[in-house]
């Protein structure tokens, strides 16, 4: 029985009332020790009864450094239904779990956008398709226990997961402790996981003296109970232990943590068992899973045996599960004989576990603890356990790294893995470490090499705060010392990313030095060494050699072994610099169905990225949001904090070309205040933002905001950023509505720069209609005349409209109304066409100006084209198409039952009844 636990036993029965519905969910309990959270995991399990399948897994202290421990333990029950994954998930869950020796490299699936990271997305993804299939027949309650103890592969899979539920019938249960000792990397309790959550507290005084009463009887001494109560505070395990431990006299006054003195009750509690009993339970706290076919032979190496088990199960400190497995009664348990136990008998505890385990990682790392000296065959297997955990995706390679480095008796060799332990922890996120490590190595080799890649890592971690100038800086310095040019060329590529955020000047000396590196011809990086320059220099007005199509490029790179899609992601982002929106529309929708098909995930937000935006420039607006919309939904789901505020500040943009300006504004506040969890610097998507809000200004008539956030953004740091550029033509707009157009000289006179460079009709439209706003009257017609010709050869509808609008406008100020009716009516179909609210407004009511009624809109101002969400007419698209909801699933990284949801829900909104139906409703 539980007492004061109504509100979180509330909140766990709203959890399984979804999934009896088919709704899926996710709760966190979050609280102290012994504060009463495994007890309510254990009710949720009673409550959800026999109607639930239920799989349970929980974090232990010694396997934080092995990757995907929890995970495995957790999805054990379903490994027989791995066939239903797709090919992709299946493969990296098998690779995670030690199932299968196929690392998955190049064109079988490999790496992703940040190397291993891919393989921990996919798992992810495998993660949730197995937990779906799992709640095919009846609702699935999944629960795990000590969070912060988890591995951080594990934990990574299982939040990928928890983000991406929908409708499949799934509880995901799940509680951590606060205040407690870091795990690896530091404790998830102690940071937001942006996952639903409810604070555990104390028991209220009445509800903490009726659980007193039940543990020791209603005969204790006032003295004793109220001094009971004040040292529990409320802390359902305090008022359960304490008790024992003081024994008839009450408990002292103490000055230690309420933790600390429940593990000295604990300790008090095993040190009278029998020192064989003791031993035994060392061995059970050690080996994480206190499997009985790993504890019984390591304790019989010490000298112990099975019946020594029994003092423990008779004083309840243990169970014996029905899968052979020894329960501790608390964590807290677990952990004081482990605190209580002096290093020489952990040392020899671990060796004699080791020595029960078969060969594999868990083997290595036990005997790892307990290495007293160098040992350079265990160094050896520890890299090679590090090397796995890589491949695998998994977190714990700088920990196996480093433990190797400390292990290896060679000074060089020791050197190297320190080296290879920076690279790693940088890769897992874990700056600081990553630091620390890089800095270690770099005092004990004069090696150019290492300590080129030692600022590299110290590069990585200054990009991801947001110190960018100094992220250029150290790249640029590394590889312009004494390294190979493949080396110096990767180092390059990172640097132009962190050039791109310090200024036009640190990416002209990167793209300089980029396109005078002697590469060889074959090497994979030589052909995007090649375009890179020769793509974006010329933007920046600066000379470059000739520049071919991307796809010759990217078939060149592809033919010298680059990594596809991941090697060529930069290719679209540096097309868009130029103008050359066509070929970045072509390469980055064919690398998206690449990167789905080979189940890369991590890369897919930065390929989204560019194509919705060359989907936009094109006038494909609901196109255009609805890769941004996925991406979007990808990046959070991965962590992809720059890719969340860009992709957010993109669809910001389009909800101020349709007059969502709520929406318009409440996204870009959102980009604007998305940065990483150590980052400083300003939001990556802060110029795609601002451009949003500008043009949500400029369509509600208020050019003066308008032009000033359009002259802040085109004249500032950022200038040269993609939207920057296209946003010249809206400056030139504002400022001439203000009367003012000398406020927009300086960004025109760039932007026809760039317009030569870019040697594209629709650049050159966009020229010249800034031109015929800023120039004499006189000429105003013959240059508007031009803009619209050559908008003619360009399918770019909204911006040929926008030009048909201004020069209709400019007509009709000139008092020839008639002439100006038919460009105002083209321009007003075409706005109403591409549901642009704000701009059919204006054209609607210069058309009524004219004396010609505007025909009544269709819609009304903010309603989107499509009645269907994007994720709905993604799916209906796909269905449409022929595809089964199992191929749709696999495309889009949902499960099954969610696709399925979806079309539930799009059916009555388009009026029919069947999928069938779906291709003439579309």
């Amino acid at each position: 029985m539980l007492y004061g636990r109504e509100g979180e036993q509330a909140a766990v029965d709203g959890l399984l009332d979804g999934a009896r519905a088919g709704r899926s969910g996710v709760l966190l309990l979050r609280g102290e020790a012994g504060i009463g959270k495994t007890a309510l995991l254990d009710d949720a399990v009673a409550r959800a009864g026999e109607a639930f399948r239920v799989v349970r897994a929980a974090g232990v202290e010694y396997e934080a450094e092995l990757p995907y421990a929890g995970l495995s333990l957790l999805l054990a029950p379903g490994l027989d239904r791995l066939d239903v994954l797709p090919g992709p998930q299946r493969r990296a869950l098998e690779a995670a779990f030690g199932l299968s020796d196929d690392e998955r490299t190049g064109d079988d699936g490999g790496a992703g956008s940040d190397g291993a990271g891919a393989d921990r997305l996919l798992v992810g993804l495998a993660t949730l398709g197995l937990l779906a299939e799992l709640a095919a027949d009846r609702p699935l309650l999944c629960v795990i226990d000590d969070v912060q103890w988890l591995d951080r592969a594990s934990l990574d899979a299982l939040l990928l997961a928890a983000r991406r539920l929908q409708a499949e019938g799934v509880a995901l249960l799940l509680a951590a402790r606060t205040g407690g000792p870091a795990g690896a990397g530091g404790s998830p309790a102690e940071r937001p996981l942006g996952l639903p959550e409810r604070q555990v507290t104390g028991l209220s005084e009445a509800d903490a003296t009726r659980l007193l009463a039940r543990r020791v009887g209603p005969d204790l001494p006032s003295t004793v109970r109220d001094r009971l109560l004040a040292e529990a505070a409320g802390n359902p395990l305090a008022l359960t232990e304490l008790p024992v431990a003081a024994g008839p006299q009450p408990p002292a006054p103490g000055g230690l943590p309420l933790t600390s003195r429940l593990l000295i009750a604990f300790h008090g509690q095993v040190t009278g068992l029998p020192a064989a009993t003791q031993t035994l339970l060392l061995v059970a706290a050690t080996e994480e899973g206190g499997a009985l076919d790993v504890v019984l032979p390591a304790a019989a190496a010490l000298g112990v045996t099975a019946e020594h088990l029994a003092p423990a199960e008779a004083s309840g400190l243990v169970t014996v599960t029905a899968d052979r497995r020894i329960a501790f009664r608390h964590p807290l348990l677990r952990s004081a004989i482990l605190q209580r136990a002096p290093h020489h008998q952990k040392t020899a505890v671990h060796r004699a576990v080791a020595g029960a385990l078969p060969d594999g990682d868990r083997r290595t790392w036990h005997l790892a603890l307990a290495a007293t000296a160098p040992d350079a065959g265990l160094a050896d297997a520890l890299e090679r356990t590090a090397v796995r955990a890589g491949r695998r995706g998994g977190h714990g390679g700088a920990a196996a790294y480093e433990r190797a480095a400390r292990l290896t008796p060679d000074r060089d060799g020791a050197t190297r893995r320190l080296v290879l332990a920076a690279e790693a922890a940088t890769e897992e996120g874990e700056l600081v470490r990553a630091e620390t490590l890089a800095d270690e190595a770099s005092g004990r080799t004069d090696n150019v090499l290492a300590h080129a890649l030692l600022d590299q890592v110290r590069a990585t971690a200054h990009f991801w705060r947001g110190s960018y100038p100094t992220a250029h800086r150290l790249l640029l310095d590394a590889a312009g010392t004494d390294i190979d040019p493949p080396y110096a060329a990767r180092m390059l590529l990172q640097a132009f990313h962190a050039a791109w955020y310090a200024g036009e000047e640190p990416v002209a000396a990167v793209l300089d030095r980029l396109a005078v590196l002697p590469l060889a011809a074959d090497d994979p990086l030589a052909p995007l060494a090649r375009h890179l320059p020769a793509a974006v220099l010329p933007a920046l007005g600066r000379p470059a050699g000739p520049l071919p199509p991307v796809r010759e490029a990217a078939e060149a790179a592809r033919r010298a072994g680059a990594e596809s899609p991941v090697d060529l992601v930069q290719l679209c982002g540096a097309t868009l610099v130029l103008g050359r929106d066509e070929e970045t529309a072509e390469l980055a929708a064919e690398l998206v169905a690449e990167a789905r098909a080979k189940g890369i995930v991590g890369v897919m937000p930065t390929l989204q990225f560019f194509l919705a935006e060359a989907e936009l420039f094109h006038g494909r607006h609901r196109d255009a949001e609805l890769t941004a919309t996925e991406g979007l939904g990808l990046a959070r789901d991965t962590g992809q904090h720059q890719w969340v505020s860009q992709l957010t500040a993109l669809l910001a943009h389009l909800a101020a070309l349709d007059g969502r300006t709520d929406h318009c504004a409440e996204l870009a506040a959102t980009a604007l205040a998305t940065t990483g969890p150590q980052t400083a610097a300003p939001a990556a998507g802060q110029a795609w933002a601002q451009w949003a809000l500008a043009l949500r200004d400029l369509g509600q008539g208020r050019a003066g905001d308008a032009a000033d956030r359009l002259h802040t953004l085109t004249t500032g740091p950022h200038r040269h950023h993609v939207s920057a550029t296209r946003a010249v033509p809206d400056l030139v707009e504002a400022a001439v509505r203000l009367g003012t157009p000398e406020r927009a000289a300086e960004a025109y006179e760039r932007f026809a720069r760039w317009t030569a460079a870019a040697d594209r009709p629709w650049a050159e439209a966009l020229r010249l209609r800034c031109q015929a706003l800023l120039g004499p009257d006189e000429l105003a017609e013959t240059t508007y005349r031009a803009a619209l010709s050559r908008h003619e050869t360009a399918h770019r509808p909204f911006e040929q409209a926008r030009t048909a609008l201004l020069y209709g406008e400019w007509l009709r100020r000139t008092r020839r109304r008639t002439d100006a009716r038919p460009h105002l009516r083209t321009a007003l179909e075409t706005f109403d066409r591409l549901a642009a609210h704000p701009w059919a407004a204006r054209a609607r009511t210069e058309l009524s100006a004219t004396g010609t009624p505007a025909p009544t809109p269709a819609t009304p101002t903010g309603t989107p084209q499509s009645p269907l969400t994007p994720q709905e007419l993604q799916i209906a698209r796909l269905a449409a198409q022929g595809l089964t909801n199992r191929d749709i699933a696999a495309q889009l990284f949902l499960s099954p039952r969610t696709v399925a949801h979806h079309l539930y829900k799009a059916y009555p909104k388009l009026n029919i009844t069947s999928r069938t139906e779906l291709p003439t409703a579309l």
